[in-house]
Order: structure tokens, then C-alpha cells, then sequence
């Protein structure tokens, strides 16, 4: 389906589509550079345990991304706005039309994993309650007791928090309105912004290997870690330039890393998982582009302030 047309009756801040490439390029290799800056710039000694190594990673994380804002300010002369709203607005960062961003995406993005949804609710049917023979409570306890060791892992932290919003704030925030800013059409932003996006998480290939993991296997599991990344990269992408709104993509993101692959198929459920994933496949197509209009993110099109003006679809 061809991208919707915008009119540009706004003046966005001039950079070339080959210096927007550059920086973009140059903030993938950073995000993921910084992260060994500890060891191999700092000198430091090496972390003594998992949760030292990702407070390490977390630090270098916000650092890079906040360079990229910084960056991104810079060559899009976002100073030059009238006021900070219109310039954090460049970013998708907007408090207006909160609800939606949050709501909309997180629904939509949930239709992909009706299978999902199915299998673990079959699963938990039949293993609830077994605790003191009421339905219910054992489930309950087993809730509280995941939540609070999950605010004790650090993995949980990486996957659900550091991880999604520094990467959308850089692969997304930063690096869309420079590519729009350059020249490029949206739908080549939406479908080649992700490349970024898939390079930067190449270091696995790196770390997979030095854990003694086999080059053919450390390839396998990289090369499926960089087309699903492809695949959500061209969703966050959709989602941001569609709403206008960095929450979006980060909901969207969090969402995804603790959902997993979605089920195509459960031995348990007899093929109920499959016609569930079909189902909600179907209408997470059919809804896509109206769930994500701009008219539901935006209280007037004609004179929005997100983009400079890009978010007025004709």
C-alpha cells in the first residue's frame, strides 16, 4: 500500500539526505560502541557480576542516547523553535494525546499475539489454584511473587525499561526526523530506517562467540535476532511517523519484549493457537491504518507542531 502524501506548508530545518544517513550511521555504531567503553577506553577492571556489568551498560546506554539528542538538536537547529514544546515535539516527545498513544498501539500491537494469549491461558487454567485448591489464589500468589523478584533482576530492567527507551529514543526519536528532514519519502524511512536499528545488535554475534558459543550457531541465532528486529524496526517506524508520539513505539516495544515470539501453533490447545493467530493477524492488518491515523494523535492537522509540520497527511 502506498504511503500517504504530505504537504510541507512548514519549513523544516535543511540537512542533506547523505548527512542524514552519516549521523544515523554514526549514532547505530556509538549506541552500540559505548557499551564496551568501560573496558576497552576507561580502563576499567571488569564487572564482577551480571547485575555490575548491565548498571555498567545502563550508564553508557543513556549516555549515547543522550549525545544523539544532543546530536540530532544540533543539525536540525531545534533551539531555533519558539518554544521547548515545539522542539521536544521533533522528538515525539508530547504530553497531548497521551491516552491514545498508549492505549491504541498497545491494543493493536496485541491482535499479533492472540495465539499467545490463548496458549498461556490455557496453561495457567490448568495450573491456578493447585496451591490450596481455590481458584484463583494460587494465581494471585504466583503474581505478586513475579513481580517482586522482577524488580530485583537487572534483566528485567534491560528488557523492559533501558532497552526500549533508549533505542526508540535514538533509532526512532533522533533518526526519523533527520531522515524525513533530508528528503527521504516516508515509506522509505519505514521500511530502510530499521537497517540501523538490525546493525546495531550485530555486537551479539561478538558476545555469543566469546561465551563459546559455535560461529554457525553465534550466525543462527544473530541472523534471527536481526530479521525479527527488521520486522518490529519497520512496525516502531510506522507507529512513530503515524502518531507523531515517541510513547507509541516505546509501549509497543516493551509490550513485544515480554510477549516473545508470537504462537504460531500449541500441541495443547489443538489448533485453537493457530486460528487465534490468524484471526488477530487478519484484523491487526485490517485495523492497522485506521488505528493509526493521524487525526486520533493530533487536535488539529493543519497547524501541528510534531515534525515541522510532517504529520499533515493529505
Amino acid at each position: 500500500m502506498a504511503a500517504p502524501s504530505v504537504s510541507h506548508s512548514a519549513s523544516p530545518p535543511v540537512i542533506s539526505g547523505t548527512a542524514a544517513v552519516a549521523a544515523c550511521a554514526a549514532m547505530a555504531a556509538s549506541y552500540v560502541a559505548v557499551l564496551y567503553a568501560p573496558t576497552l577506553l576507561l580502563r576499567l577492571p571488569p564487572a564482577t557480576s551480571l547485575r555490575a556489568f548491565f548498571h555498567r551498560r545502563f550508564v553508557c546506554a543513556a549516555f549515547s542516547s543522550a549525545a544523539s539528542v544532543l546530536a540530532t538538536a544540533a543539525l536540525l537547529r531545534v533551539w531555533s523553535l519558539s518554544d521547548s514544546s515545539k522542539a521536544l515535539a521533533v522528538f515525539g516527545i508530547r504530553s497531548d494525546h497521551l491516552l491514545e498513544a498508549v492505549v491504541i498501539p498497545l491494543v493493536l500491537t496485541s491482535l499479533v499475539y492472540a495465539g499467545s494469549f490463548v496458549s498461556r491461558l490455557w496453561v495457567m487454567s490448568s495450573s491456578c489454584g493447585r496451591d490450596d485448591g481455590e481458584v484463583g489464589i494460587g494465581c494471585t500468589e504466583k503474581l505478586a511473587r513475579w513481580m517482586k523478584t522482577s524488580l530485583q533482576d537487572v534483566m528485567v530492567w534491560r528488557n523492559y525499561v533501558v532497552a526500549p527507551f533508549t533505542e526508540e529514543l535514538v533509532f526512532r526519536a533522533c533518526m526519523i526526523p533527520l531522515l524525513l528532514c533530508g528528503g527521504f519519502k516516508m515509506h522509505n524511512i519505514i521500511f530502510l530506517s530499521p537497517i540501523f536499528f538490525s546493525l546495531a545488535h550485530l555486537n551479539h554475534l561478538f558476545e555469543l562467540h566469546q561465551q563459546g558459543c559455535n560461529f554457525m550457531r553465534s550466525l543462527l541465532i544473530v541472523g534471527l535476532q536481526l530479521g525479527y528486529t527488521v520486522i518490529f524496526g519497520w512496525y516502531a517506524a510506522f507507529l512513530f511517523i503515524r502518531t507523531g508520539n515517541l510513547v507509541s513505539p516505546i509501549v509497543a516495544h516493551i509490550f513485544c519484549n515480554m510477549m516473545g515470539l508470537p504462537a504460531f501453533s500449541s500441541p495443547r490447545t489443538r489448533g485453537v493457537t493457530s486460528v487465534a493467530f490468524m484471526a488477530g493477524s487478519v484484523f491487526f492488518f485490517y485495523f492497522l491504518f485506521p488505528a493509526t491515523s493521524p487525526k486520533l494523535y493530533n487536535a488539529r492537522l493543519d497547524g501541528c507542531s510534531c515534525w515541522h509540520g510532517y504529520c499533515r497527511w493529505s
